[in-house]
C-alpha cells in the first residue's frame, strides 16, 4: 500500500487549500482514512477522520468548523478542504489509513509521505 499526500503549498492567512490523498497498490474504499499534521517540534497531531462509506467524520477541535474531510472511492482519493488557515496550520499534513472502515475500529496501519502546508503572510 502507498498513500501519497499533495495539495500543499504556502498560503497567506485566511486563505485555503485542498489535500488530496491517493492510495496505488490498494483500494481505499473498505478503509477509514485519516489526516495528520506535524509541526516543526511538535508531535504529530490528529486532524481528521472519515469512515470507508464517509457516514461518519470527526475533526479534533483545533480544526473543527474550517476543515472538512471528504472521499471520493471511484478515484480512490480522500480529501480534505482546508478553508480559513492560520498560521499555526503549519505543518507536514500526511494521511494514513486505518485497518479497520470505521474510524474507532481497528488502528491506523499504513501512513503516507506527507505535503507541506505553510500559512504566512
Amino acid at each position: 500500500v502507498q498513500l501519497q499526500a499533495s495539495g500543499g503549498g504556502l498560503v497567506q492567512p485566511g486563505g485555503s487549500l485542498r489535500l488530496s490523498c491517493a492510495a496505488s497498490r490498494s483500494t481505499l474504499d473498505v478503509y477509514a482514512i485519516g489526516w495528520f499534521r506535524q509541526a516543526p517540534g511538535k508531535e504529530r497531531e490528529w486532524v481528521s477522520c472519515i469512515s470507508s462509506s464517509a457516514s461518519s467524520t470527526f475533526y479534533a477541535d483545533s480544526v473543527k468548523g474550517r476543515f472538512t474531510i471528504s472521499r471520493d472511492n471511484a478515484k480512490n482519493t480522500v480529501y480534505l478542504q482546508m478553508n480559513s488557515l492560520k498560521p499555526e496550520d503549519t505543518a507536514v499534513y500526511s494521511c494514513a489509513r486505518r485497518s479497520g472502515s470505521y474510524c474507532r475500529s481497528g488502528k491506523y496501519n499504513y501512513w503516507g509521505q506527507g505535503t507541506q502546508v505553510t500559512v504566512s503572510s
